[in-house]
């Protein structure tokens, strides 16, 4: 991928900053309804459903992260600064449950209005192989495929793109997540979309809120 990329830490670095963060988040989770008759989404392994074996590749995932961005394309005026909130949770099962929400920010960093969203699945397979769906609330549906590249970054891309009548035409679009030096989750996007050739959108680093 082009652009700048999430540069993985060490196993090391990763250990201390996940003992040191945990002291703040490692007490939260998500917030949960007390009746259910089955396990209850989690974002904090020490507490619900063990984790998966089979999710044991996506581990340093599992969480909530909130922090900021930012947003660039030919077709638009940007950049653009955004806010944003992704978890990844699970219930104990082989994938883990993905929800993001991000929010316009103007140059004071105060909130202009809500922007994208997008829901889904990363179901980890056998062979390394990561299928991952993603639903958008823009009316765009992405299958993407992609593998670990290490312990703590993870690169996926489109293998399919479905639109309903109103939505923005996309072609494909590419993803690149990893845990930096500190222990937080940044990430890099590219996108082919509106007669543009594959190129960078969006980037964002983000800090664990919880777990």
């Amino acid at each position: 991928m082009s652009g700048d990329t999430p540069v993985p830490g060490s196993g090391d670095e990763a250990v201390r900053a996940a003992v040191s963060r945990a002291a703040v988040t490692g007490a939260r989770n998500l917030p949960q309804f007390d009746d259910l008759p089955i396990p209850a989404d989690t974002a904090n392994l020490r507490s619900g459903p063990s984790l998966h074996d089979g999710c044991l590749a996506l581990l340093p995932l599992v969480g909530v992260w909130r922090g900021e961005g930012e947003v660039v394309y030919p077709t638009i005026d940007g950049p653009y600064r955004y806010g944003q909130q992704i978890t990844f949770a699970h219930d104990g099962r082989p994938f883990l449950y993905y929800e993001a929400r991000a929010w316009l920010l103007d140059e004071n960093g105060a909130v202009i209005r809500q922007a994208a969203r997008e829901t889904g699945f990363w179901r980890p397979q056998a062979d390394d192989t990561i299928e991952v769906l993603i639903t958008h609330n823009t009316g765009i549906v992405e299958l993407y495929y992609g593998k670990p590249r290490s312990q703590t970054s993870w690169e996926l891309g489109t293998d399919a793109v479905i639109r309903t009548a109103t939505a923005k035409e996309v072609t494909g679009a590419q993803r690149l997540y990893g845990i930096v030096n500190n222990g937080d989750l940044a990430y890099v996007e590219e996108r082919a979309m509106v007669g543009q050739p594959l190129q960078p959108h969006i980037s964002a680093h983000l800090q664990r809120i919880v777990g």
